[in-house]
């Protein structure tokens, strides 16, 4: 339920600031391009909201093949140049999502996370297991940061 009403908010300040302020896209050269039509951020008013990562190398556009350690070291780089690019960093974070394809590496992916997120004021965040992820990836993450 907590997570219906988070999404909810979302939608409704997306709605009003939809009206106040206009929409940018946010890439980066240092982050892989989207595998699809969405752009890997979008700038509304004073918030970020920043599409799924996972841990693809954005030169090569292969994902990283040493795990879910690496894959997640991987999607929050990315997810970190999207951020800069915007004049942001994960200081900025205000709401994570984290996709697992095994819950088994909650664990290995959370010591990874907690060095990106060391602030005295961390993040909302919720993981999930789900059954597939683009590229047979083990993680992606997605994020909501606010000026």
């Amino acid at each position: 339920m907590k997570h219906v009403l988070i999404t909810i908010t979302a939608v409704l300040l997306v709605g009003c600031a939809h009206k106040a302020a206009p929409r940018k896209a946010i890439t980066s050269d240092d982050a892989p391009a989207a595998l699809g039509p969405y752009s890997p951020g979008v700038q509304v008013g004073e918030f970020l909201f920043l599409s799924g990562q996972i841990g693809l190398n954005p030169k090569t556009g292969k994902l990283v093949e040493d795990g879910i350690k690496e894959q997640t070291k991987q999607a929050l780089n990315n997810l970190g140049a999207v951020l800069k690019e915007a004049g942001m960093d994960y200081d900025n974070v205000v709401r994570a999502t984290v996709y697992l394809s095994d819950m088994n590496n909650f664990q290995s992916m959370n010591s990874v996370y907690s060095g990106y997120f060391n602030s005295p004021h961390p993040p909302s965040r919720s993981t999930v297991e789900v059954r597939l992820l683009p590229k047979g990836a083990l993680v992606e993450i997605d994020l909501i940061a606010m000026e």
